[in-house]
């Protein structure tokens, strides 16, 4: 029996997990996230381990393994890092045991990724880095509409005439915007022509890796906007793609998972201990 603990720490949100796995069987005992809103965020992974031990009653001696992931490689006590497309193929996986594609939405950029039936990573294509097609452009986006982030989502679909943005620029698409609300433009039009850009990008990175059928899964700090997700599976359909969307309440720890799953695999490996993880 092995007991180790993920840390995904992202641009906008840190992420912890602690997973006991034994044999076939991945038990998720705790869990704890927060967003990082300009703190120390070394100082708030220390609170998170201390969190998700609390929340079992375990103490740092019971840890095998403690895996991070995203931008924890210099995190103080952690035993090893994995990269982040790794741990959000593991995670997906765990999530949806039929994902063959992976859609990471995170704040900064989004990552399509193709796996195979364990997780392995097959592929993956990223967007640009000025590609207006991240977390952190639909919350300036949100900021400048005055509307809530999680009202994104929920407008988007109400939408009956998208105005599309054209710009892959997220300074650019910003002024579009701005432009699209002086024309009097609802801000639900102006959300679904953003979810429209956005996806029609999304897609091509899954063309491009030659994911074709089978579940994409999301994940990333995007995964639940229903929004976006209605508008990748309409460009799918349109393109008459044999993919189907996928998301999980819990989508936002896929990168946790994976870390955690993959520092089990990893302790079990070093240790020579037989393990059917993956």
């Amino acid at each position: 029996m092995t007991h180790t603990i993920g840390i995904d720490v992202g641009s906008g949100v840190i992420k912890t997990v602690l997973f006991r796995v034994e044999g076939e069987k991945n038990e998720w005992l705790a869990r704890w996230d927060t967003r990082i809103r300009q703190r120390d965020s070394y100082k708030l992974v220390k609170e998170s381990v201390a969190a998700v031990l609390e929340q079992t009653g375990l103490k740092r001696e019971d840890i095998d393994y403690i895996a991070t992931t995203g931008e924890g490689e210099n995190i103080e006590d952690a035993t090893g890092h994995f990269y982040t497309m790794t741990t959000h193929a593991r995670g997906a996986l765990y999530l949806n045991p039929e994902a063959r594609g992976v859609l990471d939405i995170g704040a900064l950029n989004g990552r399509a990724i193709s796996i195979d039936g364990r997780g392995k990573v097959l592929n993956y294509r990223m967007t640009s880095q000025c590609a207006s097609g991240s977390g952190q452009f639909l919350e300036n986006i949100a900021r400048y509409l005055g509307i809530a982030q999680d009202e994104i989502g929920g407008l988007s679909v109400r939408s009956t005439n998208p105005e599309k943005v054209s710009s892959i620029c997220a300074v650019l698409a910003e002024t579009d915007v701005i432009n699209m609300v002086s024309r009097s433009i609802s801000p639900s039009d102006i959300l679904r022509g953003i979810h429209e850009s956005m996806a029609d990008r999304l897609i091509k990175l899954l063309k491009s890796i030659d994911v074709k059928e089978g579940v994409v899964m999301m994940t990333g700090g995007l995964a639940l906007d229903i929004g976006l997700i209605k508008a990748i599976q309409d460009g799918m359909d349109k393109q008459q793609m044999k993919m189907r969307v996928a998301s999980s309440p819990d989508s936002i720890f896929a990168g946790a998972i994976g870390a955690a799953l993959w520092g089990a695999f990893r302790f079990e490996k070093l240790n020579g201990v037989e393990s059917q993880l993956i």
